[in-house]
């Protein structure tokens, strides 16, 4: 709150989105813009370093897809114990080659980092990924879910069981009863589905069909469709045997909270659902109208036709 308080005027007018949205946006002038985001996916790299530190890498790219950007270049701060370290050794090779790897799936190259070494890391590391995109000032996309009756949809991958709990577990957890148990928790990534992915929203941006587009990170559908709504002070209806599984018997309850990769949630005006589904098509994506925007204030979850719960948006979207 502090940071955003003390910002200026002249930073202001250059600030086209910050603090609260998925990715900072700075007008460079003569109608460009750059955005970029960090972020840390410190303990799931502990648990499973190539995965830990490759969904961390998709994670911000999809942010800055959210924003209406095209992401050109990732970089990465890296923490780690001491060199020597028998875990420094088991950990350092998997984060590395997850960052790069994933990456240079999406022809994203790494254009620098720093590594340090140090014993306060030890069994703790930070993996700091950044990415940085491009966009015309007037393209710039924002997480809305407006407009009575506008249609919810979520395309990209389909939604599984990996990565239940995962956030919401690991990042705050310990490791001294074991880190195997946990392994389950974290999600596993597909660059080459995030490219198809990155493709399609580029020509999505291109066409008059959008409201809102948010990515599906922490909390995966949960997140995603409160944050679209709150910000946007409507509701929602979200019909959850219509979303895309590649798992047979998924409860509500998994669906919501499943943090399967490679997946966004796009609110789109009413009358032009078939063309942005034509779209997704194109690009070889699993897409599904799951929702729709309404004025209660409210998450309605329906399963098979029965309300499967009813909850207050404002709550859980501005904690």
């Amino acid at each position: 709150r502090y940071f955003g308080e003390t910002t200026t005027p002249e930073m202001n007018e250059k600030i086209l989105a910050g603090i609260g949205e998925n990715a900072g946006v700075v007008d460079i002038g003569d109608g460009h813009a750059v955005t970029f985001r960090v972020e840390s996916h410190n303990h799931p790299s502990y648990v499973e370093p190539h995965q830990g530190a490759a969904t961390g890498v998709g994670g911000i790219v999809r942010d800055i897809m959210a924003m209406g950007a095209r992401p050109v270049a990732v970089m990465d701060q890296l923490r780690f114990g001491p060199a020597d370290a028998p875990d420094t050794k088991r950990v350092l090779p998997g984060v590395v080659d997850g960052v790069g790897g994933y990456g240079n799936c999406l022809g994203l190259p790494n254009i620098g980092g720093e590594t340090v070494f140090d014993e306060s890391y030890a069994g703790n590391p930070l993996v700091n990924a950044l990415c940085v995109g491009t966009l015309k000032v007037e393209d710039l996309k924002l997480a809305f879910a407006s407009g009575l009756g506008n249609k919810v949809m979520l395309f990209g991958s389909r939604t599984g069981l990996d990565g239940i709990g995962g956030v919401s577990v690991l990042a705050s957890d310990t490791f001294e009863e074991g880190a195997e148990r946990k392994l389950p928790a974290v999600q596993v990534g597909d660059p080459f589905a995030e490219k198809l992915l990155m493709e399609a929203c580029l020509e999505l941006f291109k066409t008059d069909y959008v409201v809102g587009i948010q990515d599906m990170g922490a909390a995966g559908l949960t997140s995603s469709s409160f944050e679209m709504a709150g910000r946007s002070g409507s509701g929602m209806k979200m019909y959850l045997d219509r979303v895309p599984m590649r798992e047979v018997g998924m409860t509500p309850y998994e669906l919501m909270l499943s943090e399967s990769q490679e997946r966004m949630l796009i609110c789109a005006k009413k009358g032009f659902e078939q063309k942005v589904l034509e779209i997704f098509r194109k690009w070889d994506l699993d897409a599904e109208i799951i929702g729709e925007v309404t004025s209660s204030g409210v998450m309605q979850l329906y399963w098979h036709g029965e309300l499967a719960g009813e909850i207050p948006i404002g709550p859980l979207s501005e904690a």
